[in-house]
């Protein structure tokens, strides 16, 4: 019950032969497009975990003691790619956390391929009428939307999700709007306890 299949092919499960030389515990790494609530998940897995929890896109700008905004005017996009996949790399040192990445982590640099050998990857899968509706009210402070009108915002986030569904795809699991709950959470941690 915790899997849908709306995109091309279901997320498939961590099985034991992937994961043999890693406890994954509670190492968890929530995925999916802008908007999707992972910020919003992941605190409130923190709470009911009591594991703490990550926003990947804050801790780069904390490293380049830059916004994510200035990052990609200043130093482009390819930059930010590069010490986004730096600072994911330092979860391989920690015991127990909850990762909430950008839309685009899952697509550069092997993250994927990572993730999925140092924890647990969740896609958070929200329809894109629901992703267009939360981020028209802040594109300002997200730098590939915030030139975009309401029809060129859904417009891109369609192709947006349509190039990283291939890579969203990888993830262990997959929740969408209905089947978004802590339970559902609580029942994919309990399988790898």
């Amino acid at each position: 019950m915790m899997t849908t299949t709306t995109a091309k092919k279901p997320a498939k499960a961590i099985t034991k032969d992937s994961t043999a030389d890693t406890k994954v515990g509670t190492k968890i790494f929530l995925i999916g497009m802008m908007g999707a609530g992972k910020s919003f998940w992941a605190e409130k897995l923190k709470k009911r975990f009591k594991v703490p929890a990550y926003d990947l896109d804050s801790l780069v700008e904390m490293m380049e003691e830059k916004s994510i905004k200035e990052i990609f005017e200043e130093d482009g996009e390819e930059y930010f790619r590069k010490a986004e996949a730096k600072m994911l790399r330092l979860f391989s040192e920690k015991k127990q956390f909850i990762v909430s990445c950008g839309g685009g982590t899952a697509c550069y640099n092997d993250n994927m391929k990572w993730m999925n050998k140092h924890g647990i990857t969740i896609w958070i899968d929200e329809p894109v009428e629901v992703l267009s509706e939360r981020l028209s009210k802040e594109k300002s402070h997200r730098p590939l939307i915030k030139d975009l009108d309401d029809e060129a915002l859904n417009n891109f986030l369609s192709s947006k999700l349509e190039e990283r569904a291939t890579f969203y795809d990888q993830s262990a699991y997959r929740l969408s709007g209905d089947k978004l709950s802590e339970t559902a959470f609580s029942k994919i941690l309990a399988g790898h306890a």
